[in-house]
């Protein structure tokens, strides 16, 4: 196998299983949303869902955090002191996660 075909499998990522029952009628009604949305199989479908939900939980989060912001008071502007600040923090942080993936940082 060349280097090409094993550069593709690292990129499929592991999947697992789940096994669950559900009553009669949910599964005629995952089945005939298979077949009528196209999904090749119901584990297609879950998969779908479960994306889907994932996507609605992080809106909910952005939406919270947005909330908690709107009621943090006042806006305060920032001074030269407070941007410099936050350049130097971020510098730092790239210098740790470049230190940790082996990379040299660049000056």
């Amino acid at each position: 196998m060349g280097a090409r075909s094993m550069m593709i499998f690292d990129k499929i990522p592991h999947m697992s299983s789940i096994n669950f029952s559900v009553p009669d009628d949910l599964r005629e009604f995952v089945d005939e949303r298979v077949a009528r949305a196209g999904f090749s199989t119901p584990s297609e479908y879950m998969r779908h869902l479960i994306r889907e939900d994932r996507k609605r939980a992080a809106q909910e989060q952005l939406e919270a955090l947005l909330l908690e912001g709107l009621d943090s008071g006042a806006a305060e502007l920032w001074t030269e002191a407070d941007v410099e600040e936050i350049r130097a923090a971020v510098r730092e942080r790239l210098k740790k996660r470049r230190g940790a993936h082996g990379a040299t940082p660049k000056g």
